[in-house]
């Protein structure tokens, strides 16, 4: 008998991508029973739109359509030029994204591009008078520019609508309601922010035209991208993959197996890049040759692109690596993520479990005993919008230089979601990273991973902000397992602990009593859990507001000082110079802070360790380090914490205790108070 993959009776089919297909085997009765389920699971999921949600965007990009036509016959007759030239004056509105691909739900976004002629340009003419033209309207709300992103951008809601919207200056006089925008001849003389403008476009039109099944590709991304949201592991600014990542990746697998419909594209999308052998690139078609000047991704001739971890190449011209965000630790996330969902698709073909197995939400709260935690307060939540925008996009730089100071050895797992505490009067919210020691490493007694100067040095680089207002705030704290707040919980309360469940577990490699793995987990958190008891957590003073006026930066400097020379002590480990730098910790502090903090000094390489124990100790406040450039940063009592296995002295520092103290006190002071200039960051700002 001859199996769905193996030989096929099916007529030869057209070749689409590089090389052959895999298979070219049809669907079976079973796997035509699986699609209807799969289907009937998304749209029970809620990811497709309603019919008068679909009239509305399209009545929306109409009247975004006609605003740019008379917004650019207005700037040609302002700019001197006949009345002819006036009248036939136009502007084009493409999209592109998951609009453009048809895998769009429920309340997305729209990506749009703005074609203009040659003498319309972004600096002024978009991001001024096109902006004051929007903010005038009453149909817009949230508008929001951002000019100096990689892809220039202007968001905005019309309408209830949120759109993205971007522009390109073409070298035409005048464009055409016709352009061919995957015409090469489009990019000619247009700057690179203008190619990368124009490329969401290309791109979205060639995956089109490169896929054998529209219809099956875009059930089969629709389901695949809401599969990563639900696994974390759907993010470009993160490190992870956006919407055209996930896009491509599908469509290679579509033309591996030209004949497979969803619930088979599926199964063998998470078989295919389980056993992809990174850094080989995914390409749907061979990359194009230098056309008109612009850089394409070639390793051979650009040292940079060498160091890509994940190349997943566009295939339009100038063909570019999409991925070029994800990092060591991102990769490895999302490899056992891809190990999860092949594990899980085994089992639906066997029909031992249900399609909403796959979907299961990752417990990220769950699978780490260590956390750092980025909170980013404002004044207002206007002021928030463009801050958390701006700290958010740094947040991939944070991992990259905890990889990078610690040679790899402490690898990062950054949570593409935001949480708010709702029980704070601020303007705020919070992002997580977990934490753990590389596996395979070996633990030297002593070693410690000390990421103070990293994250002061990501602190600095945030400070850079341009539009940094007084009130725009950022804390980085280490928390352990059992210091997490509530409200990244469901319903605002926290989970009951249970035993922790792996990745491995999840993907059938459990803990076995030969190993002796998992009594050595209860050991661990048995022995953490008195050390709870035996240090308890430091008392929080009460704010009343009493002493406002001494929480200026001479003050502060004053009294927290700086760490002196005799406080450095060097710390050999595995064969890495780790330094230790002792913080100055006096016994009665206010937590009072007026600049950009941080609560995060030596992790031991063991306490981030991957066993299933909890091992997480829940009183434990560290030491923070007060000596870079006089700043004032987060202080409260210092913890060494022994290790039931090997009698190390491990040390944890963490602000979680006093970052309470933060949130109330912007609260109580917030920009009601004379002392603003204490909040401009004097000391530890860096103005570029």
């Amino acid at each position: 008998m001859v199996s769905s993959e193996g030989a096929s009776s099916s007529p030869p089919v057209k070749q689409y991508g590089v090389r052959k297909p895999i298979s070219t085997a049809g669907p079976t009765e079973a796997d035509i029973q699986r699609t209807r389920d799969l289907e009937k699971f998304l749209g029970d999921a809620g990811l497709y739109e309603s019919k008068d949600e679909a009239l509305k965007r399209e009545e929306v990009l109409g009247r975004i359509g006609q605003i740019v036509k008379d917004w650019v016959r207005q700037l040609t007759r302002l700019r001197g030029y006949t009345d002819q030239m006036v009248e036939d004056a136009n502007a084009v509105i493409f999209t592109f994204g998951s609009y453009r691909l048809g895998v769009h739900g429920p309340g997305a976004d729209i990506d749009t591009l703005c074609v203009g002629p040659s003498y319309v340009n972004r600096e002024e003419d978009f991001f001024f008078l096109l902006h004051n033209i929007l903010a005038e309207m009453e149909e817009v709300t949230e508008l929001q520019p951002v000019p100096d992103a990689h892809v220039p951008v202007m968001r905005f809601k019309f309408d209830g609508i949120s759109i993205d919207l971007l522009y390109a200056s073409i070298s035409l006089l005048v464009v055409p309601d016709d352009l061919d925008i995957s015409n090469v001849s489009v990019l000619y003389d247009v700057d690179e922010p203008t190619a990368r403008s124009l490329n969401g476009c290309r791109v979205a039109d060639q995956i089109l035209k490169l896929v054998p099944n529209v219809e099956n590709f875009c059930t089969t991304l629709r389901c695949l991208k809401f599969w990563a949201k639900r696994r974390g592991v759907y993010s470009n600014v993160t490190g992870f993959l956006g919407g055209v990542n996930w896009a491509l990746l599908v469509a290679r697998v579509c033309q591996l197996y030209p004949n497979a419909i969803p619930s088979m594209l599926v199964s063998r999308f998470f078989r295919v890049y389980t056993q992809w052998r990174w850094p080989n690139p995914v390409m749907l078609c061979p990359i194009e040759e230098d056309e008109v000047g612009l850089s394409v991704w070639d390793p051979r001739k650009n040292p940079r692109d060498r160091t890509h971890h994940m190349p997943i190449i566009t295939p339009a011209y100038p063909c570019m690596n999409s991925s070029y965000n994800v990092s060591t630790s991102t990769l490895r996330v999302m490899m056992e993520q891809f190990q999860y969902g092949n594990k899980t698709c085994e089992e639906i073909e066997l029909n031992k479990i249900q399609w909403s197995t796959l979907f299961e939400p990752y417990m990220f709260f769950e699978s780490y005993k260590n956390y750092l935690q980025v909170d980013i307060i404002a004044a207002d939540i206007d002021d928030l919008r463009s801050w958390k925008g701006w700290v958010e996009s740094r947040l991939r730089q944070l991992t990259l230089m905890i990889e990078r100071d610690t040679y790899g050895k402490l690898q990062c797992h950054p949570y593409p979601h935001e949480y708010v505490d709702t029980s704070k009067p601020s303007a705020h919210c919070a992002f997580f990273m977990g934490l753990q020691r590389k596996q395979g490493e070996m633990v030297q007694e002593g070693q410690q991973f000390d990421i103070r100067g990293t994250v002061d040095e990501f602190r600095n680089s945030i400070n850079m902000y341009m539009f940094w207002k007084p009130g725009m705030e950022i804390y980085v704290s280490h928390v352990r397992r059992k210091q997490l707040p509530s409200y990244v919980f469901p319903n605002g309360y926290k989970r009951l602990r249970h035993p922790r469940v792996t990745m491995q577990q999840q993907i059938g490699k459990s803990c076995t009593p030969e190993s002796g793995s998992c009594d050595r987990s209860h050991k661990r958190k048995k022995d953490s859990d008195e050390v709870d008891l035996k240090n308890g957590t430091p008392e929080k003073r009460h704010f009343d507001g009493s002493d406002r006026d001494s929480a200026t930066p001479e003050n502060i400097t004053n009294k927290f000082g700086d760490a002196s020379p005799e406080c450095l002590v060097l710390a050999e480990g595995n064969g890495i110079s780790l330094l230790d730098r002792k913080p100055f910790c006096p016994s009665d502090i206010d937590g009072t802070s007026t600049s950009n903090s941080s609560a995060v000094t030596s992790i031991s390489s063991e306490d981030v360790g991957n066993e299933s124990a909890a091992g997480s100790s829940e009183g434990n406040n560290g030491c923070i380090d007060g000596s870079v450039e006089g700043s004032n940063n987060l202080l409260s009592s210092q913890s060494y914490i022994g290790d039931a296995d090997s009698e190390t002295t491990l040390k944890i520092a963490d602000g979680g205790g006093v970052l309470q103290e933060q949130f109330e006190r912007v609260a109580s002071v917030g920009m009601a108070l004379n002392t603003v200039e204490a909040l401009q960051k004097p000391v530890t700002r860096h103005v570029l």
